[in-house]
């Protein structure tokens, strides 16, 4: 079964072999063996690709029940036994995975000997059950899901801009100024707006922005290059701040804070290792007021 899994959420026999440490071939006999005797084909092979039939995606998740289980009822007895231990598999997005949670996979690392981490950094939406994904932190409202999560903070954003741009083009002392200057924006899609709160008031600002980008720390460099007004994380700015390279705008005004989750399998008991990480995390979160991040 754990062969099969692998094969799967791996996507060839060879991927799966080096995640189990072993050979190709003996992958491929097990799988074979699976299907002699259950007398249905759970994979169409070729030259270029592997894909799963119908037979094999409804026993995949059969299985993938059953080892969840198995693994559930092995970390039952190892949170008797203490300390984390195996492989932790986690994903998140580049952009927050390079900027905080590097960090508490480093303080994670050294805090327990017995682990080691497999990290996936990328934009695209992971599949926890089928990916293999032990634990996902995801920012923003949670879909419904037979997932598990627990949240660890909240980002809190703000305005800022390189005292060099405030000096040239003034700063602003209005929301509404903020439509006649240079502004650098993330999109997302087609849509380059900000949403902007200050207690009760509400103000939406639509704008062709000076620059464009879709990743928040381009659009951090580019503010503090000087070229415009930019909505940051305050964790992401703060450093700047110090630095002398960013400066905030019209205090008091920001996006609504996004939560930051950490996203598991549903089980019973959570395994040591997921505990472990999950529980470092909030405790590492800084949550204050003005450097939340």
């Amino acid at each position: 079964m754990q062969v099969f899994v692998a094969v799967v959420t791996e996507g060839s026999f060879t991927a799966a072999a080096q995640r189990l440490e072993t050979d190709k071939a003996r992958v491929s006999r097990i799988v074979q063996r699976i299907e002699e005797k259950l007398d249905a084909r759970l994979l169409n092979r070729s030259t270029r690709r592997l894909s799963v039939t119908e037979v094999g995606r409804d026993y995949f998740e059969r299985v993938s029940t059953i080892l969840a289980a198995a693994e559930a009822a092995e970390a039952a007895v190892a949170q008797q036994r203490g300390d984390p231990k195996g492989r932790l598999r986690l994903a998140t997005t580049p952009e927050f995975g390079t900027t905080k949670v590097d960090r508490w996979i480093a303080a994670y690392l050294s805090k327990w000997p017995g682990v080691s981490v497999d990290a996936v950094y990328s934009n695209h939406f992971v599949d926890i059950i089928h990916e293999g994904i032990d634990v996902a932190i995801r920012i923003g409202s949670l879909p419904d899901s037979d997932l598990s999560a627990r949240k660890l903070g909240e980002i809190g954003y703000g305005l800022f801009a390189s005292p060099q741009y405030l000096a040239r083009a003034g700063s602003p002392r209005t929301v509404e100024e903020l439509r006649r200057h240079d502004l650098v924006m993330k999109t997302t899609g087609r849509r380059t707006s900000w949403t902007l709160v200050n207690g009760e008031a509400t103000v939406k600002i639509s704008s062709v922005p000076r620059c464009a980008l879709d990743n928040t720390i381009a659009v951090k460099n580019m503010a503090s290059s000087g070229l415009g007004i930019a909505l940051l994380p305050r964790f992401m700015a703060a450093p700047h701040i110090d630095e002398g390279t960013l400066s905030s705008v019209l205090p008091g005004w920001a996006s609504t804070p996004l939560p930051v989750h950490a996203v598991f399998a549903s089980t019973r008991y959570m395994d040591p290792k997921v505990r472990g990480f999950v529980d470092l995390c909030r405790d590492a979160f800084d949550d204050r007021p003005d450097t939340t991040g």
